[in-house]
């Protein structure tokens, strides 16, 4: 009995807190209980927020819960002396301050391999990376609990860090005031349904939220349910199967499976990605309306983008805008020419691609898409379809686009350059037209599952809307009804071992 007691709040790698374990929503009913005796009185309902949130990350990542602390301590009292601050140059030092702790830690933790290998390998030395934090930790335990030979990307440090330099900034733009309380200010960096995989809140969009009171509405609550129901799916039904079944065995090894088979693998990463990401997004902000906060939307059809513009305005929304407000404008955005506008715009995409992950193919990714921001931007000029919105025009748009996106991700799944190279070889060479319908058989299933999946994804947005605010408005039995029904499919289907979700890495 005490051995089930001290696991429950001890940290596993193997067993993360995560939306698809049943312990989550156990943890997330008692913490609903707790909740509604203090969802009327401020103070309390901050602070046991935050805490429930320190222990859902300690239970995600251990001891590099105390990042979290260190980054919520640091810019809480940066961001008070800045406000009050009346020199020009104490203040910029402040903020320069901030944006440097932030993203060397940011760096630290998530580009040191990356740093040190790329240095090996172009100078030939033998540096090795040692991991202080932990050094630290073996130091003041008197033990070596910890290794200090690799460094741990901690989850969720590359949207918490953006969170809090977006605050810091914000308080230097005069847009919003400092939060006067600690426990206020931990709990909107540490806010647990989105803290390990997003979407990215700005302060300036959710400190008002610490100061109003508890208000959901009956039709709120239904769309609460509906989100992470939805969310659910996607992960479980949608995303997990075709991982398991077509896309992890061929990313592994492309060169073992015909040209037919990686380009299914490759489309199928692109609802993959879509469906696990966002799976993950509607599931945070279903988990948040439940308790009276309101998350960005961080999704909005993607794939029916008509250019790579419009994509990233609709794909992962809460970057994309970060990175145009705190990144590209401050860069000079498109005020200094069409050159500066463009070298902008790929520091932009080249930043954006690392910070998905530190390595040269993201890199490589996030530079295609710059690129592809760039040919349309000329395209547009001579486009003859330019103000042509018939359907021909808009379906061969939403393809050409489509397809672009997906191939740019060979880049973003692929583990090595040697697995990018194998799989564009065998899409170009081993295509062999002859055994689709054989390839189409033995996959049937995933084919099938795929092809309901982008069905509902190219849905009319007001077809989507409308069942949406059905299902919404139903009764309470009703919706519990479904409910129970979602769940027994949910689990009925999943026969495999959960996977984790896709941005966790990021």
């Amino acid at each position: 009995m005490i051995d089930k007691i001290l696991g429950i709040f001890s940290y596993s790698s193997n067993e993360p807190l995560i939306f698809t374990r049943l312990y989550f929503w156990v943890f997330f009913v008692v913490v609903l209980a707790g909740y509604s005796v203090l969802y009327n009185k401020r103070k309390p309902r901050n602070a046991y927020l935050f805490l429930v949130s320190l222990f859902f990350y300690y239970k995600s990542s251990g001891i590099y819960f105390l990042l979290l602390l260190f980054s919520t301590v640091t810019d809480f009292f940066i961001g008070k002396r800045l406000y009050y601050a009346e020199s020009p140059t104490k203040r910029k030092s402040l903020l320069i301050l901030s944006i440097f702790i932030n993203l060397f830690v940011l760096s630290y933790f998530k580009y040191s391999n990356f740093f040190i290998e790329t240095i090996n390998s172009i100078f030939a030395t033998q540096f090795q990376v040692v991991n202080y934090f932990n050094l630290m930790a073996n130091g003041i335990a008197g033990a070596n609990y910890f290794d200090i030979d690799k460094i741990i990307l901690p989850v969720g440090i590359s949207f918490f860090t953006f969170q809090t330099i977006s605050y810091t900034v914000d308080i230097y733009r005069k847009k919003i005031t400092p939060v006067t309380n600690i426990l206020d200010f931990g709990f909107y960096v540490s806010f647990f349904p989105q803290l390990v995989a997003g979407p990215i809140v700005r302060a300036s969009e959710f400190i008002p939220q610490l100061y109003q009171k508890y208000k959901i509405t009956q039709a709120e609550f239904g769309m609460a349910i509906f989100m992470i129901l939805n969310g659910l799916l996607k992960k479980l039904f949608i995303s997990d199967y075709i991982a398991v079944n077509l896309i992890d065995r061929v990313f592994e090894k492309p060169i073992m499976y015909s040209g037919i088979e990686n380009l299914m693998a490759l489309y199928g990463y692109s609802m993959q990605v879509y469906a696990d990401f966002s799976g993950y997004t509607d599931i945070a902000i279903g988990v948040a309306l439940l308790m009276g906060f309101r998350l960005p939307v961080n999704f909005n059809s993607p794939y029916k983008a008509l250019h790579v513009g419009e994509f990233w305005k609709r794909w992962h929304i809460s970057l994309s805008t970060w990175l145009k407000d705190y990144l590209y404008i401050p860069l000079g955005g498109n005020r200094h020419g069409e050159t500066r506008t463009n070298i902008n715009l790929m520091i932009t995409m080249l930043l954006g691609g690392l910070w998905h992950g530190a390595s040269w193919q993201f890199v490589i990714w996030g530079g295609l898409n710059g690129v592809g921001l760039l040919i349309y931007k000329q395209w547009r000029k001579i486009s003859p379809f330019k103000g042509n919105h018939s359907w021909p025009v808009r379906f061969y748009a939403i393809f050409l686009t489509f397809n672009f996106i997906t191939l740019t991700r060979i880049w973003f799944r692929c583990g090595s350059m040697q697995q990018v190279n194998e799989m564009i070889h065998q899409i170009t060479y081993a295509f062999e037209p002859g055994q689709i319908i054989e390839v189409f058989s033995a996959y049937k299933k995933v084919l099938l599952l795929l092809i309901f999946a982008f069905i509902v994804h190219w849905l009319p947005s007001n077809f989507k809307a409308w069942y949406r605010t059905r299902f919404a408005n139903l009764p309470s039995w009703a919706i519990a009804v479904v409910v129970l029904v979602a769940v027994f499919f949910i689990y009925q289907f999943q026969t495999f071992k959960l996977q984790p979700f896709i941005y966790f890495a990021f």
